[in-house]
């Protein structure tokens, strides 16, 4: 039996798939304008004038309208909010459901939401800006006022799951010099025994660190101009590794739960595009050159597949190739599903459902 099961694990993780069969298929509205990313396996929508949730057989499980000019979503897990740049309301849901919103009394600029439903928002007042905490109910948790001249600018902010962490990236000026401050803030107890709740603080001399991300309530990564950065702590959260990534254009940034990857361009002979997949924990788990320009990354927990409007590549955690193919129409999302090689194909007027075999 145990020999049996390591033949059945090695022939599972070592499957090359040969084909994508189509198992069902879904008419929506035809909405080229329509933005749609990954919500926890369900297909989440956003435009202009409204959001909504369809889970893996293609049924809409909710739906809520609005009127927005630049509409921006961040998710966390199965939570998702919408917020319009320079707006002041932000929606929270969850995939089965609306759970809140939020009403601010000054212009967003950008914002972050846990998998509580927390919201962090950066809300503009001419020369201070401030980062609120908002709960689902839209009351005030917290609030950091910030100055260009005392913290610097605010470039990105992320919240951790838990919403007990909350990190932000500080543009700051020395002279002639633009440095990012990577400050973090703890709102739980450990939090308290500290000024303003501020726990750690790392600076980045000679680097701008426009993107920052929790994976966990541990473990985050800082995307710079020439580096990536990953730290690691549940109360004072720390530096652990970092990664020279040289003067190569960075074109894309995509992290799930376990992993980031981020896509550059001129990898010389090798291919136009380079990609290299990061662990949480700052490991390079592989490096996937190719002449085409994969702009969008959906992750599972054994598969990452990188895709465009007309083609799709999935590779193994370890960079093995799994299933390469065009698609038959424009695809505008790839989405996972909880079942392992089974995706949601999103098109402006269809959901296909495939599964790899």
């Amino acid at each position: 039996i145990l020999v049996l099961s390591v033949i059945s694990y090695i022939a599972w993780k070592d499957k090359i798939y040969t084909q994508a069969l189509v198992t069902s298929t879904v008419s929506t509205a035809d909405a080229a304008d329509v933005s749609c990313i990954s919500l926890d396996g369900y297909v989440f929508q956003y435009s202009h004038d409204g959001m909504n949730c369809i889970d893996e057989s293609g049924a809409a499980v909710w739906n809520q309208t609005f009127e927005m000019q630049s509409p921006m979503a961040e998710t966390c897990e199965a939570v998702v909010a919408v917020a319009d740049y320079n707006g002041r309301k932000i929606y929270i849901a969850d995939k089965n459901r609306l759970l809140g919103t939020v009403e601010t009394n000054l212009p967003i600029r950008s914002f972050s939401v846990s998998a509580r439903g927390t919201v962090a928002a950066v809300l503009d007042d001419s020369s201070v800006t401030w980062i609120y905490l908002y709960d689902t109910d839209g009351s005030t948790i917290a609030a950091v006022r910030t100055t260009m001249g005392d913290s610097g600018y605010p470039l990105d902010i992320a919240l951790s799951p838990d919403s007990k962490l909350l990190g932000v990236s500080y543009l700051t000026v020395d002279g002639s010099r633009a440095k990012t401050n990577i400050a973090f803030y703890n709102f739980g107890s450990v939090g308290q025994d500290y000024s303003d709740n501020l726990v750690s603080v790392y600076i980045c001399d000679d680097n701008v660190v426009p993107d920052i991300k929790f994976f966990d309530d541990k473990y985050f990564y800082a995307l710079g101009t020439d580096r990536i950065m990953f730290f690691s702590g549940d109360e004072t959260p720390q530096m652990t590794e970092q990664s020279e990534l040289g003067t190569e254009e960075i074109l894309a940034v995509h992290n799930s739960k376990d992993y980031v990857a981020v896509t550059s361009a001129g990898g010389g002979n090798e291919g136009a595009y380079c990609t290299r997949v990061y662990d949480k924990e700052g490991e390079l788990r592989f490096t996937r050159y190719s002449d085409i320009e994969y702009g969008d990354i959906a992750f599972t927990k054994s598969l990452i597949a990188l895709y465009d409007s007309k083609s799709w590549l999935v590779l193994g955690t370890d960079g093995k190739k799994k299933f390469e193919s065009d698609f038959a129409y424009s695809v505008r999302s790839v989405v996972p599903t909880s079942v392992k090689g089974r995706y949601q194909l999103v098109a402006s007027d269809k959901i296909e459902t495939v599964e790899l075999r």
